[in-house]
């Protein structure tokens, strides 16, 4: 499969990542600390900046098709990426973890999301130059989800029934709460694990969820694995900082779930009838952008009430012991 991804462009942008996400967290997040809004809004700019003078580059070096494929890619991942934010919300709440340990989460839990959805592309990638196929599969999956989307109307989440949970507490020894920021604490000559591991764990195994939506939807964009790759990426680690900056007002948003059921089913057509009609690339960016900022419209001019959300991130947090979690783990440590 044609790509403009050379093992060099591909190491010299591994090592990038790799080191904006090392001066985040051991230079400007070496202190554990509650993010505030005006950090949350600097860092969700500087990482959209980046992103778009990635696409410029992409653009002037390799022509205006795959510009516009990297930056249709990055619009659709990065409104997924905002759905994220809720499961965030919902499975914070469910472990009581508290909002200045709750960055060390994200940062740890996108680290490993850069290697699974990577992995997630190299498989698709085999799977497309092997089986043409394949992208009628990935078509009717993203229209089943769309409409799957639509009727539910909002991302549901129930981390009591993730089986994570409970498999973790029956064969990892845990201490019974939180210590500070560490994964691991060493008690009575023993390693132990503690709950902000097991966040930890839920919320890759979350990922993965939301990657085997996220990583076809590219896929009807463009067949390029980098392209896929790259945009991907770069819309899921500006992630955390938008998550500090939008946790309080997701519930303003009420709509956007809809133009996101609408973007998966209209790509899944798309790839669909790929072999009979082809939809240009700049069609499908128009598509997208109406479809997203309609909701977006929608949302604003049709809020939720006010006292129907409460703001995740001042909200008083009890401990772990008596966080949902905790009983759940206890009933599960009975049997």
């Amino acid at each position: 499969m044609e790509t403009i991804g050379t093992p060099l462009l591909l190491g010299l942008f591994l090592a990038f990542i790799l080191g904006m996400l090392a001066l985040d967290l051991g230079v400007f997040h070496r202190r554990e600390h509650q993010v505030g809004p005006r950090e949350a809004t600097i860092w969700t700019l500087v990482w959209i900046a980046l992103s778009l003078a990635f696409n410029l580059w992409v653009y002037l070096q390799f022509g205006p098709t795959k510009g516009l494929e990297f930056f249709t890619g990055y619009v659709i991942e990065k409104a997924l990426s905002i759905d994220n934010i809720f499961v965030f919300i919902v499975i914070f709440r469910y472990f009581s973890v508290r909002p200045e340990h709750q960055h060390r989460i994200l940062f740890w839990g996108i680290l490993g999301a850069l290697v699974l959805r990577g992995i997630f592309i190299v498989a698709g990638t085999a799977l497309l130059a092997r089986f043409d196929w394949i992208i009628l599969v990935f078509g009717a999956f993203l229209v089943y989800t769309g409409f799957k989307i639509l009727r539910a109307h909002e991302t549901e989440v129930h981390p009591e029934k993730n089986p994570i949970l409970k498999l973790f507490r029956r064969f990892v020894p845990m201490t019974s709460d939180y210590h500070g920021k560490h994964f691991f604490v060493r008690e009575s000559g023993r390693l132990l694990a503690t709950p902000l591991l097991l966040v930890l764990v839920v919320v890759e195994a979350t990922d993965v969820v939301f990657a085997v939506d996220s990583i076809p939807a590219i896929f009807g964009i463009t067949h390029d694995p980098f392209i896929v790759f790259t945009s991907n990426i770069f819309a899921i680690l500006g992630l955390r900082a938008l998550y500090f900056l939008l946790a309080g007002l997701m519930h303003k948003f009420r709509y956007l779930s809809v133009g996101l059921g609408l973007v998966l089913v209209f790509i899944g057509v798309k790839m669909l009838i790929h072999g009979w009609v082809e939809i240009p690339i700049v069609v499908s960016l128009g598509v997208v952008a109406f479809l997203l900022g309609g909701s977006v419209l929608l949302s604003l001019l049709r809020p939720a009430p006010p006292e129907a959300v409460p703001d995740p991130l001042h909200e008083p947090v009890p401990d772990f012991q008596h966080s949902p979690a905790a009983r759940v783990l206890e009933e599960t440590e009975k049997k």
